[in-house]
Order: structure tokens, then C-alpha cells, then sequence
């Protein structure tokens, strides 16, 4: 899983939903060029998380960390904060097991109503929770969830007010 946050956990993806729209975009052309698949994904206004598979993690963190430091320019210039800081660097969790890999996936698609942005996963439009309940099915995505449950998972880490 790669994730990443912006600075102090502040809303700068978020500022509009234009701007969820066009970075979600970038962003997603970035993890299609730099890996072999991209299992799920999800943008928040303040961070996202993407599971994907590659071989190449280095190139994939260095790409992205390329596409932080155009958005910051853009989005500061848009603010008239030339040299605010914007983003925390991209990290990497590797899947530890198929447990982990399964619960990762949960997690990644419920983390819109884990920060009370929706209601359901279906409801945020940016991830790929949609697109992963019409290709696994209901009956399958809810087997998962039962057998691989999320109410640890992050625990620590992603618990700042958003």
C-alpha cells in the first residue's frame, strides 16, 4: 500500500471538489505508469492510499513525489502561499500476508466513512470502491469485509481529525 498525507494533515486536496477531480486524475495516471496493477485506491481531502503491485516501489515513490511537488507549486500559486509546505512524503506498507492484503483492501475502501466523509463506500466518489462491488459482487465483497475485518487497522497512524 502506498499512502501519503498532506502536511499537518490539512485539506489541500480537498480544497474543491475541481481540485479532488483533476489530482485524483493525475494521480491515478501516475500509479497506471508506474505499476503492474492498481488493486484499490482512494483520495480524501487530506491524504490518500492506493494498493497496488509493482515491482519497481523506488520509481513508483520518486514519480509521486514528482507529482507533490507540482501540485504544491500549482495549488500555491492558486493560494498565494508560495513555499507552504503541502505534502508528506509517500511511504510503502509492504502486504505481510494474504490476511493482511485482504484487510488493506477493506480498509482502503471504507476509509471514506472511517473519517465521516460518507455514509457508505459507495457514496464517496473518489476510490475505486464502486468499481471493486461490481466486479467481486456483493455476496463476495461482503465475505470479505466478515473475514478480513479493519476496526485495528491503522490504529496509531490515521487517527487525526480530518
Amino acid at each position: 500500500m502506498i499512502t501519503a498525507a498532506c502536511y499537518e494533515h490539512v485539506a489541500h486536496i480537498g480544497l474543491s471538489p475541481e481540485r479532488m477531480n483533476a489530482f485524483t486524475q493525475a494521480w491515478l495516471t501516475v500509479l497506471g505508469e508506474h505499476t503492474q496493477r492498481v488493486v484499490a485506491w482512494v483520495v480524501l481531502p487530506n491524504h490518500y492510499h492506493a494498493l497496488v503491485a509493482t515491482g519497481e516501489v523506488l520509481a513508483l515513490l520518486a514519480a509521486l513525489g514528482q507529482l507533490h511537488g507540482r501540485t504544491s507549486f500549482h495549488w500555491n500559486g492558486e493560494e498565494h502561499t508560495r513555499g507552504r509546505q503541502v505534502w508528506c512524503k509517500a511511504v510503502e506498507t509492504v502486504m505481510k500476508s494474504a490476511e493482511h492484503f485482504y484487510a488493506t483492501l477493506n480498509y482502503v475502501h471504507h476509509n471514506p466513512v472511517k473519517h465521516r466523509y460518507a455514509a457508505k463506500w459507495t457514496d464517496w466518489p473518489w476510490s475505486s470502491a464502486t468499481g471493486h462491488l461490481a466486479e467481486a459482487g456483493r455476496a463476495e465483497v461482503e465475505r470479505l469485509w466478515r473475514t478480513y475485518p479493519v476496526e485495528r487497522y491503522g490504529a496509531g497512524w490515521d487517527d487525526a481529525e480530518m
